[in-house]
């Protein structure tokens, strides 16, 4: 294929925009600013970085999805290699030094261990554990301890970027590490190799296929809504293998009981074991996350910057490492350590905005979660029913939109606003001693935030 008829520009662009949707705003803006094809010649793509930094970044850390989404356009483009060139010579010249990397790249992740879809890189050496995370890692620690006896089935859940997935393939490395068959995969693909299996008229080689494995360990259980074979199919291999004493494990962005369109029979298993969830950390345990992160990286921030950044970056641990990992790439390029100004102004560019939800909305989202009239939340009841969901009301309003306690009073029928204070104390205190509770939250949290 001559160079001349391939429109490099159009493919990049087309590359930039699924890239783009699929990693956080402050990676894409920091790693592929000022990138291009610089020359495609016969299935070899030459990219153009502007330094050795970026360079080394995209090679380790996105080459495989840079080179899967120039195969969804081409499906001719079987390599990959990167050209640094200079701000004066960028597009006008190829003469710096080329850095080829991983030429000859598979396709698959090449993180991932084809036999188990466990990627090595996931530990618990580089799990952090904080207040958020300490009932999940506990009940992880007890099923490396005795897989299939301890915890069986484990449930882990909560919002995506909370280190679900790095908890269950630290989990899946250590017991693969004593020897035991593990198998990682998604619900998902699960499901889609059923699919397949029933087209090729193999259902039983799909049956036996799952049936051997010591741990089977399946992420986003969620996505198993409302499709029947695959949950009748999930539920006879359930039985199976936990019968045969197998370690099974499950993760989902929501409590078992809070899984629309499943199967009661599937639900009364996944909850038979230990559920636990993963909330968003809490800021101690934001500043134990930056800190590894920054360790990872050599980079140095002062305390004074640390601690900012753990008190005003509040998303999910994802959010926070692609705002890390961009602050990393700037203090490499400047060389110098960033001031709390400019981290602040960073921060305002390229911080993911909260959601705008009304108190009416949050209102009625809590009174349609616990099947109660919208009307009676304003009224001056003292029945228990009505109770709880106000102070819930109250508790989220406070904690989550940092509205005012006198003004959360107000709108929600003119209540004093001491009683805002008590009602927001008393659910926090209660989360503490409810577990059930805490997981109602984390959904109403969910919906609205």
């Amino acid at each position: 294929m001559e160079e001349t008829t391939i429109d490099t520009k159009q493919i990049w662009d087309k590359v930039l925009t699924e890239i783009e949707l699929s990693i956080s705003k402050p990676n894409f803006n920091t790693w592929f600013k000022d990138t291009y094809i610089a020359k495609f010649d016969d299935g070899s793509i030459l990219l153009s970085v502007p330094n050795n930094f970026v360079e080394e970044w995209l090679s380790s850390k996105f080459h495989t999805l840079i080179l899967k989404s120039l195969r969804n356009i081409s499906t001719t483009i079987h390599s990959l290699e990167y050209v640094i060139t200079k701000e004066d010579t960028r597009k006008n010249s190829l003469k710096e030094k080329t850095i080829l990397i991983n030429k000859e790249l598979p396709l698959e992740d090449y993180y991932i261990n084809r036999e188990d879809n466990l990627n090595p890189r996931y530990t618990f050496d580089n799990f952090i554990v904080g207040p958020f995370n300490e009932l999940a890692h506990a009940a992880a620690q007890g099923v490396i301890k005795k897989p299939g006896l301890t915890y069986n089935p484990l449930f882990i859940y909560g919002n995506t970027g909370h280190g679900k997935t790095h908890l269950l393939q630290a989990i899946g490395n250590h017991i693969k590490n004593s020897g035991k068959k593990v198998f990682y995969i998604t619900s998902e693909k699960f499901s889609q190799e059923l699919v397949n299996a029933l087209q090729m008229n193999k259902p039983n080689f799909f049956k036996e296929k799952y049936r051997k494995y010591d741990v089977l360990i399946m992420d986003d259980i969620q996505f198993m809504s409302g499709k029947i074979k695959t949950q009748e199919e999930l539920f006879h291999l359930f039985n199976h293998l936990y019968d045969n004493n197998k370690q099974i494990i499950f993760s989902s962005d929501k409590h078992p009981s809070y899984i629309q369109d499943l199967e009661e029979r599937l639900r009364s298993r996944f909850s038979a074991g230990m559920v636990v969830d993963i909330p968003a950390p809490e800021a101690e345990s934001r500043v134990a996350i930056i800190k590894s992160k920054i360790a990872q990286g050599g980079t140095k921030l002062s305390e004074e910057v640390i601690n900012f950044l753990a008190y005003s970056v509040t998303g999910n641990i994802r959010e926070l490492e692609g705002i890390i990992n961009s602050i990393v790439c700037q203090t490499q390029l400047k060389d110098r350590e960033l001031s709390l100004h400019e981290i602040k102004n960073f921060i305002k560019s390229s911080a993911k905005p909260k959601k705008n939800v009304s108190t009416k909305e949050v209102v009625k989202t809590v009174a349609d979660f616990y099947h109660i009239e919208e009307n009676l939340i304003y009224e001056k009841t003292r029945k228990k029913e009505i109770i709880k969901p106000r102070q819930i009301i109250m508790y989220i309003l406070r904690e989550e939109f940092a509205i005012s306690y006198p003004a959360i009073g107000e709108r929600l029928g003119g209540r004093d606003h001491t009683t805002v204070m008590h009602s927001c104390e008393k659910i926090k205190n209660d989360i503490l001693k409810d577990q059930n509770l805490s997981a109602e939250i984390n959904q109403l949290r969910a919906i609205l935030v």
